[in-house]
């Protein structure tokens, strides 16, 4: 499993990569792996929307099963990764560079406190086998 050590974790299998006020949002490999083959992704939020920690941001659909996007974070959406619309499957060769899914301004860098670190996450993902 390839969990970067840069990127903080939510036990919803969703990941933050922070660059001053800007956080990037994504899948982690552990979540695509368990979905297998993605085939199509729905957008909740669009540019300019804000929202809150743990609300849906978007929905994923693989051959297997349809999973939430969980925010682990609150912000605004500044930008939506569009292409992830006529190609999700990037969602499964690349979930942490071109498989990002939204850029936010963040809200309220106190949330990242509450999320886990790459060797946490991994521990917790080998706790669910």
């Amino acid at each position: 499993m390839n969990t970067p050590k840069n990127l903080k974790y939510k036990q919803t299998d969703e990941w933050v990569k922070v660059d001053g006020t800007t956080a990037t949002i994504g899948i982690s490999d552990y979540a695509q792996d368990q979905l297998s083959d993605i085939v199509y992704i729905e957008f909740n939020k669009e540019v300019g929307d804000s929202f809150e920690k743990d609300q849906i941001l978007a929905t994923i659909e693989s051959v297997k099963a349809a999973a939430d996007v969980n925010s682990p974070i609150s912000g605004k959406v500044i930008e939506v990764n569009e292409s992830l619309t006529d190609t999700p499957e990037i969602l499964n060769s690349d979930p942490y560079e071109k498989g990002w899914l939204f850029k936010v301004e963040l809200k309220n860098q106190a949330e990242l406190d509450e999320l886990l670190n790459a060797e946490a996450y991994d521990k917790f993902c080998e706790s669910r086998h």
